[in-house]
């Protein structure tokens, strides 16, 4: 069985040597043909090298062929894996840092809030070029799985501009699955369940063991769990207020919603520093930071530790992988996907990008209609939905009208910012980011006079609630393992302590 995997973000080391493991573990999948590219060559060139020392420890004959040619690396590919993050950690950091000057503290800003909107302006504008390109040089009804943040937004405009088949994958669902576990003291696989939303605000709307319901008793039993009663604040709160677990981290969701951080006195009892998916301000960022300088400096370790072992014991639980191995072989797979509604779940919007279950196999991707959500978890979600369907036209046309509406309806930009402060952030953001926003030049001009003009709103040097500074290569090297985990895992939220008080 042979057929082309095109890796489009490969420098990012985490997701592509993780995906790479997860795909060749397949028995069936050994003499596949594998593509990398990449706009950073050195990025490209480092995976590429300790990917393809995997690959021969593990005895395959599969060859890596790395360019930063993107339509070399797509020619022919019959499914595109994009893991990119547009302007890397430059970009990202302006995504964290001016809304803080405007109050808006954020734990990872890369799905809504300020910087996931800004995100997703720049990730829609490459990824509809990336679109062309599967269109004009990969295989006929190539299959494009987006891994890259924000999620909905970058699949909502694959799906109605883009003309490609996509699928949008996370693995949120997966480890809110391992905690409800957790909680009643069974495995992961002893329990089944069934979430539904949109992604990061999916819902853990059926929970069953052995044919009973669990749902009934969750409360009490996170609110009783000697970690996360301290670790998932937000979330408990919101399961307490709204009936149902949400899928996504602490950190993700009290960003998404305008009450744990709209004031800064207050975000510290909603927050846990145990680990920075936990709600740390710019938390994703730093993490991120640090992996980035320590794979850097320590690359040639990288190359003399044991290599990865391909075999299904070590394969992770991203759905990628079983994706392809459903459609391919024709074993049935069952995940959570991330699909244009089209009635799915009846009481969001059909034109949304929604999670829900659904099948892989040799017959395609199947959706089961899953009817209503309950109707507070549906209403957390039409408020996100109505942001991101603003922020994914304006992406498209270069509306900054538009752009500055998404801004003005996020749940907690609104809930800290009046429309004189959203419209100078903006201006901000649009000026600082002019190199990944192409579509923007009129709208960028015209900030860029308004700024220099004088009069504006007084802004804060404000480091946030809960801001730690980012590591030292000398202060990493006294933990190698951990800042190789950090480094190698895609998930950085894997581990999720708690500071022990």
């Amino acid at each position: 069985m042979s057929f082309k995997t095109a890796f489009i973000g490969a420098g990012s080391i985490g997701f592509t040597r993780g995906l790479l493991r997860d795909l060749l573990s397949v028995p069936a999948f050994r003499d596949i043909d594998i593509s990398f590219t990449d706009i950073n060559r050195h990025n490209l060139d480092m995976v590429a090298q300790l990917c393809q020392r995997d690959i021969e420890e593990n005895g395959l004959p599969v060859r890596i062929h790395a360019t930063t040619d993107r339509r070399e690396a797509l020619k022919g590919a019959k499914y595109v894996i994009c893991t990119f993050r547009v302007g890397g950690l430059e970009a990202f950091a302006t995504d964290v840092d001016i809304p803080l000057k405007y109050g808006v503290d954020q734990c990872v800003g890369d799905t809504l809030c300020a910087g996931g909107i800004m995100y997703g302006q720049r990730g829609i504008a490459v990824m509809l070029e990336i679109c062309k390109d599967i269109r004009e040089v990969a295989a006929e009804d190539a299959l494009l799985l987006n891994y890259a943040n924000p999620m909905a937004m970058l699949t909502w405009a694959c799906s109605k501009y883009g003309g490609v088949r996509t699928i949008g994958l996370c693995h949120g669902v997966q480890h809110g699955h391992r905690q409800i576990a957790d909680v009643y003291g069974l495995n992961q696989e002893e329990v089944d369940i069934i979430c539904a939303g949109i992604n990061h605000q999916t819902w853990y709307i059926q929970i069953r063991s052995n044919g009973k319901d669990l749902t009934e008793g969750l409360l009490e039993a996170f609110e009783q769990h000697p970690e996360f009663s301290r670790t998932e604040k937000v979330r408990i709160d919101m399961l307490r207020r709204f009936g149902y677990y949400s899928t996504e981290s602490n950190g993700h969701l009290s960003e998404y919603v305008p009450w744990y951080r709209k004031r800064p006195n207050e975000i510290m009892e909603w927050i846990d520093l145990g680990s920075w998916i936990n709600g740390e301000t710019g938390g994703y960022l730093r993490v991120c930071t640090e992996g980035r300088s320590w794979f850097e400096t320590d690359f040639p370790n990288w190359m003399k530790d044991p290599a990865l072992v391909y075999a299904q014991e070590n394969r992770g639980q991203k759905h990628g992988s079983y994706i392809v191995e459903g459609l391919e072989t024709g074993r049935v797979y069952r995940g959570h996907f991330n699909v244009v509604n089209n009635g799915i779940i009846s009481n969001l919007p059909d034109d949304a990008i929604i999670e829900a279950p659904g099948y892989a196999d040799g017959n395609g991707i199947s959706m089961p209609h899953v009817g209503a959500l309950p109707l507070g978890p549906a209403a957390v979600c039409n408020v996100s939905i109505s942001v991101q369907r603003l922020a994914v036209e304006a992406a498209v046309t270069g509306d900054d009208k538009l752009l500055r509406q998404a801004f003005m309806m996020d749940p907690l930009v609104g809930a800290v910012c009046n429309p004189k402060e959203i419209g100078q952030m903006v201006d901000e953001m649009l000026v600082a980011q002019e190199q990944w926003l192409p579509q923007y030049g009129p709208a960028i001009a015209a900030a860029k006079a308004r700024l220099s003009e004088g009069h504006l709103i007084p802004t804060r040097n404000y480091e946030g609630a809960a801001r730690i500074k980012v590591k030292s290569i000398e202060e990493m090297r006294q933990d190698r393992a951990a800042a190789n985990r950090n480094a190698g895992e895609s998930d950085k939220g894997k581990d999720r302590a708690a500071i022990v008080k």
